[in-house]
């Protein structure tokens, strides 16, 4: 490591000034540095220094750590909670470059998770990491109860999890069960905490695994808009720091690798970016602008709102469809196919990408839930669930 920790004191001292003088409004930052290993756990665990057990996690730490073994994918350069304060993990061995990137990320992340709408209304940053600890207690306390047990308490977390982002999405939260049960039911998790027969300890568990979903809902609404945004402004940030030209010649190389398209793949960094690019350039820089869009959007919106016709075009974008065994190109971005494009991403971002199901109706003389499976243009499919 060719840096010491003052190094990097008096680098985020410099970064945080510049972001204030743009105007990045953040909670208060706290950086905490860890070896690879911590990051791969943390990965693993989504991030948030305690959470509840369960084979899903050490599942995805043992294929995280085999890939990176075997050099068939990197970490993280940084990870971000949405919490206030608001905490992101620096790994040990990074360059120097690589950290100064990172800590003018942060600040765009942690100025997105303050002032965001889809944050500021679903989540509560002050009571994140405490949640969380809170919930991984009470899934110990009754993995440890003799009446229950391991077992028991991971068959209804397995079911909570197959279905953990049927949650209502942007409904509000309800802690008791609704006086009236009208149909269609849109929160699966919900519908089986309070009619499935449950026992309390059972109802609790739903709860938990409820509350954590909603808490990731609004990161998945806004990927491509949150990782734009910090990647646009840690780019701005380095422009006026001022370091060698060693470091600067370093940051370049990586920040091109962080916004590099990958032919086939769609990089949330890349287009995130070069729409946020692009309307700085329409606004003339004015901040206040673009922070109305940071504040009023979600990918969907921002995408079929601020995706032009010349950043598909410049992008290359195009759509693909399966036809027998082989995908071919149905549109491409010209100037009669680019709003199919648009509008195609825009309605996969987000949920988008997660089907849409939902109670249909229950009958009770045959035991049965019968659940609606909503399609986008796609004839409707009943599924229809029996208790044994």
């Amino acid at each position: 490591m060719d840096y010491t920790l003052k190094d990097l004191e008096r680098y985020n001292t410099q970064i945080e000034e510049i972001a204030q003088e743009i105007g990045l409004d953040y909670y208060p930052q706290e950086f905490e540095i860890i070896s690879f290993e911590d990051m791969l756990c943390y990965e693993a665990y989504v991030g948030m220094p305690s959470h509840y057990s369960h084979w899903s996690y050490g599942k995805t730490y043992d294929r995280l750590k085999t890939a990176y073994k075997y050099n068939l994918t990197g970490l993280p350069y940084e990870m971000v909670i949405n919490s206030n304060p608001c905490i992101a993990y620096l790994m040990k061995d990074n360059t120097l470059a690589l950290q100064v990137l990172t800590i003018a990320h942060v600040y765009g992340h942690n100025d997105f998770f303050k002032n965001n709408r889809m944050f500021t209304t679903y989540t509560n940053a002050k009571v994140t990491v405490e949640r969380f600890k809170t919930h991984a207690d009470r899934i110990r306390d009754y993995i440890q109860d003799p009446s229950i047990g391991y077992e028991a308490v991971e068959k209804i977390l397995d079911a909570a999890h197959s279905i953990k982002y049927h949650c209502g999405e942007f409904e509000p939260m309800r802690y008791t069960k609704p006086e009236k049960t009208e149909f269609p039911y849109e929160n699966l998790l919900e519908f089986i905490k309070y009619y499935g027969n449950l026992e309390d300890w059972q109802q609790d568990v739903m709860s938990i695994v409820m509350e954590e979903s909603r808490y990731f809902l609004p990161q998945i609404e806004t990927k491509i808009m949150n990782e734009g945004w910090a990647t646009f402004w840690h780019y701005q940030i380095f422009k006026r720091l001022g370091v060698p030209q060693g470091l600067e010649l370093e940051f370049y190389k990586v920040h091109n690798g962080v916004i590099c398209q990958v032919p086939g793949n769609l990089n949330p960094y890349y287009i995130g970016f070069k729409i946020w690019q692009d309307l700085y350039h329409k606004y003339d820089g004015d901040f206040k602008k673009l922070a109305q869009i940071r504040t009023a959007e979600r990918d969907a919106s921002f995408i079929r709102s601020h995706l032009t016709y010349e950043l598909c075009e410049e992008s290359h974008l195009c759509e693909r469809e399966e036809e027998e065994r082989y995908y071919v190109v149905s549109e491409v971005s010209n100037e009669e196919g680019w709003k199919n494009i648009r509008n195609t991403l825009a309605n996969s971002v987000g949920m988008g990408s997660i089907p849409t199901i939902r109670v249909k109706e229950v009958l009770r003389h045959e035991n049965t839930l019968v659940l609606e499976h909503v399609g986008d243009g796609v004839n409707l499919v009943y599924l229809m669930l029996q208790k044994h």
